[in-house]
């Protein structure tokens, strides 16, 4: 336990000292860069990572997975080995330095590429300063946000080649191989380069700046889209457009004028031009492969560029790069299903000018039977789930708006789902649900998570706009000022997961997480003596005693563990036995939760749901936290159920927990709460439960 303790504190102050920002990122695995390299340069040595080895399963679990066709005489490479003049990057990084490989990655790639049109943002996630002349020792590093902090990785630039030529992203000179190792530092943070199959472009634009992503079906696209995009280019914002698919079948093919389905696209810029005296405007889109592109109106040979005047139409062109191309904005209105901006900061989101926009970020999880409780569709265990109370206090300051709103943006995001997908699992689908607190029994309340009652009697007031298997959902949103109460789940119940809740607001407000304090309404025993007790139960107390002291009621029940009852409540002299006495108030206290138990088991099977054992739970005088509601389900449910002698065991050692004041350290290390269970938590003595049944 004192390991858990110093372990926290230390975390908690490396974090308060800026552990975790892009200045002082996490190493990644505990691999220290700077430490690594210098070991390589005084050993002579080039470095090979133990930690994401140069062999089969680093590519992939299927597709690519060990003596599967893909990754048959698969070489690793160092690019020393493949070009006799290696650069890191040449010339600075441009889009033409990422050209898609066999992995269906364009998501990443469409990302990388808009990373290169700001070289502040690029050298945070690449650092300045590695190369393959100057010190040079095998090993690279780069930097990304993962789920609130960011984190330095650091590879071997052994790189998986087929026929002496890269796999995977490769730069179009061929000897620039920057944009390589950026997508297997990537793969080795996401578990193998398999896991980047397949995605949305935000998530790596949020994984490069730390961002908060919006999303727009350009089909429902608002009038003011244009100038949206505009503002976002300027500050540097990312942005990704693709075409929706409707079939498998429809996956990367390509349309009569050259546009790619399923495939993630970048935005690279914005122009107005004069055209037949009118204004047109025209935006710029990258295709990650480095070809294939529009043959359209205002393709790179198309014949409105003839109508333009030389010099303009000269300036145009020479901004664009290979597999870039021109198009009118009406027109990839009409072509592409839905656009990304991935915003610096959450005040890129303002309408008009920038403003400081307040951050909250909540570390959360989803566990079956204590905390996953699934979306409303679900309202027996919806209210199971987290629950966060922001109170918006000041109104946004718009002289031109009537409405008195508080503006905010709630950005659900759950982590690390990429690593699972070798096990078969991949994103949940997830959302969230916002409800106004007008009651005054729950307004201003605190250390309370509201229970099933509460969501049956209220409806939400905002949502996300839908539940989607993305990494994030995000919304922005605007009420009135007051109480809300914001739920993140997952759309089924039951689904586990890690989870990372952001919450923005423009103006003054104050969140918290709902959850119960943890404390226990423990009833004084009444004192009785032997004449107390009526001779039926002395009867029955002799039979299980046995012919003890001449089968005198003084005889005993053995405990068959000495920690199943702590000895201070139930055996007066310390022993791992019950006399009479001590009998018959634990009799009396089974009495009472029988009465709990059976009120509980609501569809009268025999055992409780664990969602109903929560309720039991706290009927029987004790008030547990998400955290030790989670440990109580994972010790005593049997596939989600619990029964009545796993319920009086669980009554019986919070009882002899609290007595002791153990909850005095389950109150200020919760986490700790899984270790402290363990150590006295055994099973039922088989005599309770002959006697309750």
């Amino acid at each position: 336990m004192s390991g858990g303790i110093s372990a926290s504190i230390a975390t908690s102050r490396l974090r308060a000292e800026g552990m975790g920002s892009n200045d002082h990122a996490v190493p990644f695995l505990n691999q220290n860069y700077e430490a690594l390299r210098q070991e390589c340069l005084e050993t002579g040595c080039l470095f090979q990572d133990p930690s994401f080895l140069a062999e089969p399963p680093s590519l992939g679990f299927k597709e690519l997975a060990p003596y599967s066709a893909k990754t048959r005489d698969v070489e690793w490479m160092r690019p020393t080995e493949l070009t006799d003049d290696p650069q890191f990057i040449l010339g600075g990084a441009t889009r033409t330095d990422i050209c898609q490989g066999a992995l269906g990655d364009c998501w990443l790639l469409a990302a990388i590429a808009s990373l290169t049109l700001n070289e502040r943002l690029l050298h945070r996630v690449v650092p300045h300063g590695q190369s393959f002349q100057e010190d040079y020792a095998g090993i690279f590093h780069f930097q990304f946000w993962q789920f609130g902090e960011w984190v330095d990785v650091v590879i071997d630039d052994r790189l998986p080649t087929k026929d002496g030529e890269l796999m995977f992203v490769h730069s179009a000179e061929g000897n620039e191989f920057w944009s390589a190792l950026l997508e297997k530092a990537y793969s080795k943070l996401n578990g193998s380069y398999e896991a980047l199959s397949g995605g949305s472009t935000t998530e790596g634009f949020e994984d490069f700046t730390g961002g908060v992503s919006e999303m727009y079906d350009l089909r429902k696209a608002p009038r003011d889209l244009y100038r949206i995009i505009g503002k976002a280019l300027d500050r540097g914002s990312l942005l990704g457009c693709s075409i929706d698919i409707t079939s498998a079948f429809d996956m990367e093919s390509v349309t009569f004028k050259k546009l790619v389905k399923g495939h993630a696209y970048s935005v690279t810029g914005l122009k107005q031009v004069d055209y037949q005296g009118q204004v047109e405007r025209l935006i710029r889109v990258r295709n990650p492969w480095g070809q294939v592109e529009w043959t359209g109106a205002w393709s790179d040979n198309s014949s409105e560029w003839d109508e333009l005047d030389p010099t303009e139409k000269e300036d145009l062109h020479l901004q664009m790069e290979d597999g870039e191309f021109w198009m009118s904005f009406q027109e990839f209105l009409r072509q592409f299903s839905r656009l990304e901006i991935c915003n610096l900061t959450a005040d890129a989101l303002s309408e008009d000018g920038l403003s400081h926009w307040n951050t909250i970020k909540f570390h959360g999880m989803w566990r079956r039977g204590s905390t996953a409780g699934g979306c409303r569709n679900h309202p027996n265990t919806f209210w199971i789930n987290p629950q966060y109370k922001i109170t918006l206090l000041e109104e946004d300051d718009d002289p031109e708006d009537d409405e008195v709103a508080c503006s905010f943006l709630v950005a659900l995001m759950q982590k690390d789902r990429r690593r699972y997908r070798g096990q078969g699992q991949d994103m949940h689908t997830i959302g969230f649900a916002i409800y106004e607190v007008r009651d005054k029994q729950y307004r201003g309340c605190q250390n309370v998570h509201l229970k099933k009652d509460f969501f049956l009697n209220h409806s939400s007031c905002a949502r996300s706009e839908t539940f989607i298997n993305l990494r994030e959902v995000s919304n922005r949103l605007r009420l009135p000022p007051g109480e809300y109460l914001i739920v993140p789940s997952t759309f089924e119940s039951g689904k586990e997961a890690d989870f990372v809740l952001r919450v923005f607001t423009e103006k003054q407000s104050e969140t918290e997480e709902l959850d119960d304090m943890i404390s226990a309404d423990l009833e004084d025993e009444d004192l009785i003596s032997e004449d107390d007790v009526d001779d039926s139960f002395k009867s029955m107390f002799a039979q299980l005693a046995g012919e003890v002291d001449n089968q005198s009621v003084t005889g005993v029940v053995s405990l068959y563990s000495s920690t199943f009852f702590d000895p201070e409540i139930t055996q007066k002299d310390g022993s791992a036995h019950l006399g009479l006495i001590e009998f018959q108030l634990l009799w009396n206290k089974i009495r009472k939760w029988l009465v709990i138990y059976r009120e509980y088991d609501m569809d009268k099977s025999g055992s409780m749901s664990s969602y109903e054992m929560r309720l039991a739970v706290e009927s029987a005088g004790f008030k547990l936290n998400n955290r030790l509601n989670q440990v109580l389900v994972a010790r005593y449910a049997e596939n989600e159920a619990i029964d009545f002698d796993n319920f009086i065991c669980c009554l019986v050692k919070l009882e002899a927990m609290f007595s002791k004041y153990l909850f005095k350290w389950l109150m200020v290390m919760p986490y700790e709460a899984d270790s402290i269970l363990s150590k006295v938590t055994r099973d039922i003595p088989l005599c309770l439960y002959t006697l309750s049944v």
